[in-house]
This record gives structure tokens, sequence and C-alpha cells, in this order.
């Protein structure tokens, strides 16, 4: 299976993409809900959470594990894959949700100016600036930090009246930065749900990324440049739902993410 991986319910956000533009292959998803949030965690625990996270997913058969959480991308992604992965299986693979928008960010801004928006742990870890730089250093990128999002989407709270305030306050601070910015980066896999109300507060003529697109691409794209990872995937279109917390709260709020009815099983770590 292609085990994908969040704190919560915002990697869903990418599954449905990797759905969509893969299909046939096999999917696991587990969201460590009753650890949830990971955006204000330290570096340290965020670590400690994913990587039991990750070791989890490959005793359940998983060759290729996308860590679809900015913030695990953020904070534990460089150590498991230069530490843990060559002491755990060397052949296996463990991806994130960062470095693909780094790689492709150039090709969607015109001004160079880059606006990122994430949780205070994303933000914090400096993650895509660095990322950035190195593939495209002439771009400068400015982030704000949005720690009541998250709280809003999982709540139910995105769709009403009072999310606005909220949203409109984090956009103004970002744009407050710079005028030229001209493509805006949601760094978080849950910031999709707002888009609508992201987009009654922009200006127009600011493009709005969200990250499954550029992952689904990203993915399709490493298999294949890898045939031999490839061939290690199952594609029988199975798709496996599971949480660290209740399984019947987990399908309540899931089917926002993902656009479908889910039906999850809990895990017990240990």
């Amino acid at each position: 299976m292609i085990g994908v991986f969040d704190s919560g319910y915002g990697g869903l956000t990418v599954l449905k993409e990797l759905v969509k533009r893969l299909p046939e292959y096999d999917y696991c998803y587990f969201g460590d809900n009753a650890r949830a949030p990971y955006g204000s965690r330290s570096f340290e625990t965020v670590y400690r959470y994913t990587l039991e996270c990750v070791k989890y997913l490959f005793d359940e058969g998983c060759r290729l594990v996308i860590l679809a959480c900015n913030t695990a991308s953020a904070k534990a992604l460089r150590t498991i894959q230069q530490q843990d992965l060559p002491l755990l299986d060397p052949e296996r693979r463990v991806l994130g949700v960062i470095i693909p928008v780094a790689e492709t960010i150039g090709q969607y801004t015109q001004t160079g100016h880059v606006g990122v928006l994430g949780t205070v742990g994303t933000v914090q870890s400096l993650s895509y600036p660095i990322e950035i730089a190195k593939h495209n250093p002439h771009i400068r990128v400015f982030q704000e930090a949005c720690p009541i999002w998250v709280p809003l989407v999982e709540n139910g709270e995105y769709q009403k009246d009072g999310a606005d305030y909220f949203v409109r306050q984090h956009i103004d601070n970002l744009l407050q930065q710079s005028p030229d910015i001209d493509v805006i980066v949601l760094a978080c896999t849950h910031y999709p749900l707002l888009i609508d109300k992201i987009k009654k507060y922009l200006p127009s003529g600011i493009q709005i990324l969200s990250q499954g697109a550029i992952i689904s691409e990203s993915l399709a794209d490493y298999l294949h440049r890898h045939p031999e990872m490839d061939r290690q995937l199952g594609k029988n279109e199975n798709r496996i739902f599971q949480t660290t917390d209740s399984p019947e709260l987990f399908d309540r709020y899931a089917s926002m993410f993902f656009g479908d009815e889910v039906k999850s099983e809990k895990v017990v770590l240990t």
C-alpha cells in the first residue's frame, strides 16, 4: 500500500487528489487524531510521534509513506529520511509535501513574491523559505501563521460567519508584508476547506495553490522515475482508513475532507 499520514483530517484532502490522479493504487490513510494537532508541538515531539506512525505504516505493509502533514514534513521528514530509514528499511521511502511545492512554485509566480499561510510550527520551521530558496533562489517568501484556522475547520466552523474575521485578519497580515505577492501557498492540508472565504478577501490576480494536486502530480512523476518502487505497490483500488481516536468521530468529519463517505478502524499504537 501507499501510506498517507497526517496528525488529523487534513491529509485527506491530499488523499482525495491522489485517488483522483492515481486511482488504481492501494492506499492506507492513517490519522493520529488522538494526539492532534501537531502544529504547536515541539520539533522533538513531532518527530517522535511521526516516526511512531511511519513505523506502524511500515508494519502494515506500506512500501511508500507520504507525510501529508506540513508540520510533520517540516519537523520530522529530514531526520526520518537521513537517520531512521537506513536502519528501518533502506528500500522503503518516506516523502513529504513541502519539497514538491518548492520545486514547482516558480511556474506560478510572475513577481517572484510568494505568500505562505501555515500553522505556527510550519512557519517557525522556515521550511518553505529554505526549500524554495534551494530550487528558486530569486523568489522571496513571506509567511503568516494562522493558529486558529485548523480548529475552525475541525470544529465545523469554517463555513460560518465567525470564521471571516480570522481569515481576513491573517490574509491582511500576509499582504501587508508585500503588495507584490501573486501566489499564496496553503501550507496546511486543512486550509482548502477555507478556500471560499480566502478568495473572498484576496485581491483579484492572486493565485491560490492547494497542495493536493501538486503532490499527486509529484507522486505520479516519482513512480514513473522509480519503476522498482512502482512494481512493489498494490493496484487493486483498496482504501483503508485508520485513526488513533474514535472511528465514529473520524468518519463523521472525514467525509468533509475526502469528499466521500469514510469507514475507519481504530488503531492503538504500542
